[in-house]
């Protein structure tokens, strides 16, 4: 079994290089790291590459033997640990992480689902990574973003995500105002969250809708919220005027969950 132990090797550099956005663009490729997302990318049948295995990182030797009887099925590297601690994205990493294929084919929107959720300009990886966890954990398996949406195959909001990365579909949107419109045509009413209006969240029916999450500092798009159907605001009891983006979503979700699991 050969180590790699240079840090001038060729495919060392290359992992380095996926930390950027541009590099994993072009190379249709991003990283996961941990032996849990592992084990969900191996599970959900993701399309891995390599998986990079510390030769001799403490952690490893946790790793379940029928996990690791799954692992080496696939293309395995091992480095040493001093290189594995400078390719590693994580202050505490478990000696594991792995490559894996971007499906950019993604662009026809299911819409036989009743909600679907679009995200307008989201600009914190950590709200990104916990949106798509939500949306997953709630039974959509897809979500639009705008083209000025964080990187949703950035490292920290992969870890964000806890595995849904590899459930949601991510269909990126040229231009979001245009694919709304389109789907106002499907019969699907545009829902903005906006706090000019006494619309609760809480009247909404989850029906045909389209939830559009608003960029952190600045909200909707104006000419987003001119095109919506309902707008809707999250009562607030406090002083504080509003909710972190990924908590608003949360907000949101489990009420569509509550109306679908309590109200016939």
């Amino acid at each position: 079994m050969q180590v790699i132990s240079s840090k001038d090797n060729e495919f060392i550099k290359h992992i380095k290089k996926l930390k950027d956005k541009k590099y994993r663009e072009l190379n249709k490729e991003f990283i996961i790291e941990g032996i849990k997302l592992i084990k969900e990318a191996i599970e959900e049948k993701a399309d891995i590459k390599h998986i990079v295995i510390c030769d001799n990182c403490q952690n490893v030797a946790n790793i379940p033997k029928d996990l690791m009887y799954e692992i080496a099925k696939y293309e395995c590297v091992y480095v040493t640990e001093k290189i594995f601690s400078s390719i590693t994205d994580v202050n505490a990493p478990q000696g594991m992480l792995a490559i894996v294929g971007i499906n950019n084919n993604q662009t026809q929107i299911d819409y036989s689902q009743d909600i679907i959720v679009a995200l307008d300009d989201i600009q914190d990886p950590g709200n990104l990574g916990t949106i798509l966890r939500t949306i997953d954990s709630v039974g959509l398996n897809q979500v639009l973003v705008s083209k000025g949406t964080a990187d949703c195959y950035n490292p920290k909001v992969v870890r964000s995500t806890m595995g849904a990365i590899f459930r949601v579909r991510i269909i990126e949107c040229e231009n979001l105002e245009k694919t709304l419109k389109e789907m106002k045509k499907h019969k699907f009413d545009l829902v903005v969250t906006s706090l000019q209006t006494d619309n609760s969240v809480y009247d909404l029916k989850f029906n045909k809708k389209v939830i559009v999450i608003g960029n952190e500092a600045n909200g909707v798009e104006q000419s987003i919220q001119k095109i919506s159907d309902i707008k809707v605001k999250i009562p607030i009891m406090g002083k504080t005027e509003s909710l972190n983006a990924s908590v608003a979503t949360g907000v949101i979700l489990y009420e569509y969950v509550r109306q679908r699991l309590f109200i016939k």
